[in-house]
């Protein structure tokens, strides 16, 4: 028997085990919550949908990587079918594929939220400290000038052209063995060095060492409820064994998606009439820029730099260096045969650009008749404006370092997945209050990125830990 097969041996002899507390999703606010609590002595049920990889068990080439990695094959779409989401599905979520990439909202961001949910402590000067607190938990750099990669030259030498800003990008890693030829886009499939602070090597192997922390992978949660003693869900193991736990306290940590699913199929929009509306993704764009001389956006340091111009974030979006592996890649152009088996053969020659749009649409999720997620999210005239300023920016710094031929991508990515269970003060345009519980109860919390009142146009993965770390406080106290 293999390691993963004898890790997906059914466990039913749990049911009667007493926890503290259940959490509901073992990504990046699920492992800091599990961390603190456990910490303070608490007894922890993780339940992760997605298995649980060790090290050197990640999936090598990328078809098993979207199918073992993310939900739908990494092939989820919005009901027009224009607009793609990377849906985790792994113990770690998004820690374990993505790139990491770790900042500080600004004010901009912080006054957004505080206005649209009247939540008083959404600034920069009393979220500072739960910042510093997640920072302490993981090793955060960035790439040396002298390993930037050939995607990452042709950002900055456009920027300096074109007088656009820029700066390096804060990355949650250490010791990530650049200067030996590794290459990070393998990154996006889990870290094979453990050098990414991915949480299975950071927060959930802390959690794990205070011998208070179980953690049930391959098991999807299908309901949940909450009685004024105890809360319970209900769920099913790999293989079709259905199993309930009960504990004191519920923590849903399954993402916007997930989360609002579980709620939507539990019934409670009787209850949170706002639940499932405010979805935001910053809608991802990549644009390809195809030069005359070998780029390897695919080789060496995958991620750099960012934009950092004041009249960027104006104009509602930013840019970053990215590249992809080849079957997303051959995504974003749009011919069939031979004229795109001759774009695709220009791999090696493409840099690649992408604009990230801070939306203003909210979207929203639903559960039809069937128990399936449906999902309305599309782009309105003021994010299309926002695309197409972005699109202009990336055409210049293409044009001004001589790419012989521009590709603006045919799909819209989500990756930021955000809203849902948006927090706020009033009941009935919010589902989570300040103190993280979901109105109208008090044994269930959300403290991910459910809870975001709207789309703050930064990267969300520290201010979701900086929001896990207070949580944990909450539900402590």
């Amino acid at each position: 028997m293999d390691k993963l097969s004898e890790r997906r041996k059914p466990i039913v002899a749990m049911e009667n085990a007493s926890f503290d507390i259940i959490i509901v999703g073992g990504g990046i606010s699920g492992s800091f919550v599990a961390k603190y609590l456990t910490q303070a002595g608490l007894r922890c049920l993780m339940l992760e949908a997605g298995q649980h990889y060790k090290k050197g068990e990640y999936p090598s080439r990328e078809v098993d990587a979207n199918s073992q990695l993310y939900w739908g094959g990494g092939m989820e779409l919005n009901t027009s079918a224009d607009l793609v989401f990377l849906r985790p599905k792994v113990l770690g979520g998004g820690s374990v594929v993505n790139q990491a990439l770790v900042d500080r909202f600004d004010d901009d961001a912080w006054d957004s939220w505080k206005h649209a949910s009247g939540v008083s402590y959404f600034e920069s000067s009393q979220m500072a400290q739960w910042y510093d607190k997640a920072e302490t938990e993981i090793s955060i750099q960035y790439i040396d000038e002298k390993f930037r990669n050939g995607n990452a030259k042709i950002f900055a030498e456009g920027f300096d052209i074109n007088g656009f800003k820029y700066a390096p990008l804060r990355r949650a890693q250490t010791d990530c063995k650049t200067e030996q030829g590794n290459d990070c886009i393998d990154c996006l499939a889990g870290c094979k060095l453990e050098s990414k602070q991915s949480m299975p090597w950071t927060l959930l192997k802390r959690a794990n060492a205070t011998g208070n922390l179980t953690i049930l992978s391959e098991f999807e949660v299908e309901r949940v409820s909450e009685s004024d003693t105890a809360v319970q869900i209900e769920g099913t193991r790999r293989g079709g064994i259905t199993q309930k736990f009960t504990a004191k306290k519920l923590v849903l940590a399954g993402g916007a998606i997930g989360n609002s699913k579980l709620l939507l199929h539990s019934g409670f929009q009787d209850r949170l009439p706002a639940l499932g509306r405010g979805f935001y993704t910053h809608p991802q764009f990549m644009n390809l820029g195809i030069y005359a001389h070998r780029v390897n956006a695919f080789k060496g340091a995958f991620q750099a730099l960012k934009s950092d111009d004041p009249g960027f974030r104006k104009g509602g979006f930013k840019l970053e260096n990215v590249f992809g592996p080849p079957g997303g890649i051959s995504m974003l152009v749009s011919r069939l045969g031979l004229p795109h088996q001759e774009v695709m053969e220009k791999l090696p020659y493409m840099g690649c650009i992408e604009v990230a749009v801070r939306d203003t649409n909210p979207g929203q999720i639903r559960v039809n008749k069937a128990g399936v997620v449906t999902i309305r999210k599309t782009l309105n005239e003021e994010d299309e404006k926002r695309r197409a300023r972005g699109f202009d920016a990336i055409e210049k710094i293409f044009k001004s370092t001589h790419a012989q031929r521009v590709i603006e991508g045919q799909f819209g990515i989500g990756l930021h997945l955000m809203g849902g269970c948006n927090m706020g003060t009033d009941p009935a345009n919010s589902v989570v209050g300040p103190d993280f519980k979901l109105h109208g109860f008090k044994r269930t919390f959300a403290a991910d990125s459910s809870i975001f009142p709207n789309a703050p146009g930064i990267n969300p993965s520290l201010t979701i830990m900086a929001l896990a770390c207070k949580a944990a406080e909450e539900i402590r106290a």
